[in-house]
């Protein structure tokens, strides 16, 4: 057991996302407040042909061949495959590891853990547009984490973590647990996410997608009166954590420290948050109480907001409840409302998020919040970044099926 004294930190980063791949190009983006939503056709697989949805542009982006088996190609490749095996690559690249030079010992104490849903469902769908036959004939082939794993040369424990729109989140504390626990001593975490036709289609029909049929870039209104349902996204994002007592003897560069975790449950109903408060607020209490920090040390929360009526709310009365007195003093913003929701690496982009904020000192916006829903009573930060000093965030994931995590992020001491 290692000791709790001992900060778990960010050493590495890697993404693919709407609105960038890398962390300067996204805290560019999220500054500026820009939104990387837009019209996506999705065939004649699905009855309602166009949606709105958040895109990664480009996935052909510089491939780190020194952690990348050379093997591996990207062309050839799952796009779901792309989203992990890139971004984690870059995010060992960034913190200074190349597995290619690790010696055997060295590359079975690395560990990764991804955040995915229906992995199986998602290849089975893009081979069957693709005119392939897995679904009916599936391949017997490692899960995607282990395959990533072994493209990346890293050995230690692999597991995959699916806890609906909080899978990433809990992708990210369960590899503090496993550095904490001695189990590794260095673990790539995270989450990635397709659009899928099927999935687009399932959300339409339960009316949980924004049906704004002007302008896609105003889709996404986290807390706004006239928010409607929340737009898809797609992309991959992944860290490298570490203790820091290695992180300095490498002289790596910290981005932040993952100070506090929280988690909870509620199991009310498969899409439809808990409108009783209690269990979101006791993740967020209990990642304050493992951070050993009061509310009132929070400068910035990002909230976990979709732009779905009965969800904002929801979060918004389980953050007055945690934060008490508090709540109001602490600006809070939504980032899905440029990002869109990356489902199964929501958490992971918004941790990204807070880092940027730690950063740049910097609060990013919830862009098209023109009129606050009068139930969602917050010190919003609407339509503009505003520059405060922040040193801790918190960030909250709430998933469908009663999944609620916050982590709570700061500056590495």
């Amino acid at each position: 057991m290692v000791s709790k004294s001992s900060q778990i930190v960010i050493t590495g980063i890697g993404a693919a996302t709407p609105l960038g791949n890398s962390f300067n190009a996204i805290g560019d983006a999220l500054q500026a407040g820009r939104s990387g939503i837009d019209w996506y056709g999705t065939g004649t697989f699905s009855r309602h042909q166009e949606h709105v949805v958040a895109r990664v542009q480009s996935v052909d982006f510089e491939i780190e061949n020194h952690v990348i088996s050379p093997s591996w190609r990207i062309e050839k490749s799952s796009r779901l495959e792309q989203f992990a095996v890139v971004p984690a690559a870059h995010a060992l690249a960034d913190a200074g590891i190349q597995t290619s030079s690790c010696t055997f010992d060295q590359r079975n104490r690395i560990g990764f853990i991804a955040g995915i849903g229906a992995e199986q469902l998602k290849d089975w769908e893009r081979d069957f547009l693709d005119g392939g036959h897995d679904v009916f004939h599936a391949k017997r082939r490692p899960s995607l984490v282990h395959r990533a794993a072994q493209i990346l040369g890293i050995h230690g424990p692999a597991a995959t973590v699916a806890a609906a729109c909080a899978s990433s989140g809990y992708a990210i504390a369960l590899g503090k647990a496993w550095l904490e626990t001695g189990l590794v001593d260095a673990c790539v975490v995270g989450g990635c996410e397709v659009l899928s036709p099927t999935a687009l289609a399932a959300f339409h029909n339960l009316r949980a997608l924004s049906r704004r049929d002007d302008d896609p870039k105003k889709a996404s209104r986290p807390f706004d009166q006239n928010r409607d349902g929340f737009v898809m996204g797609e992309g991959g994002v992944f860290f490298v954590l570490e203790r820091s007592g290695s992180a300095f003897s490498r002289q790596s560069k910290i981005y932040g420290a993952l100070a506090g975790i929280g988690m909870s449950s509620d199991a009310t109903h498969m899409v439809t948050p808990c409108s009783d408060p209690v269990q979101a607020s006791r993740a967020i209490t209990e990642a304050l109480a493992d951070a050993r920090l009061s509310p009132a040390d929070v400068n910035y929360i990002n909230a976990h907001a979709a732009s779905t009526p009965v969800g904002d709310a929801a979060e918004a009365g389980a953050i007055r409840d945690a934060f008490a007195s508090a709540a109001m003093e602490i600006p809070v913003s939504s980032t899905k409302s440029m990002s869109g929701h990356l489902v199964s690496a929501a958490a992971a982009f918004e941790a990204l998020a807070c880092l940027v904020a730690i950063q740049r000192n910097i609060v990013p916006p919830t862009i098209n919040l023109d009129n606050p829903d009068k139930d969602c009573l917050l010190r919003h930060v609407p339509h503009r970044s505003i520059s405060l000093p922040i040193h801790i965030t918190a960030s909250n994931s709430f998933g469908f099926g009663g999944s609620n995590l916050c982590l709570i992020l700061k500056e590495a001491a």
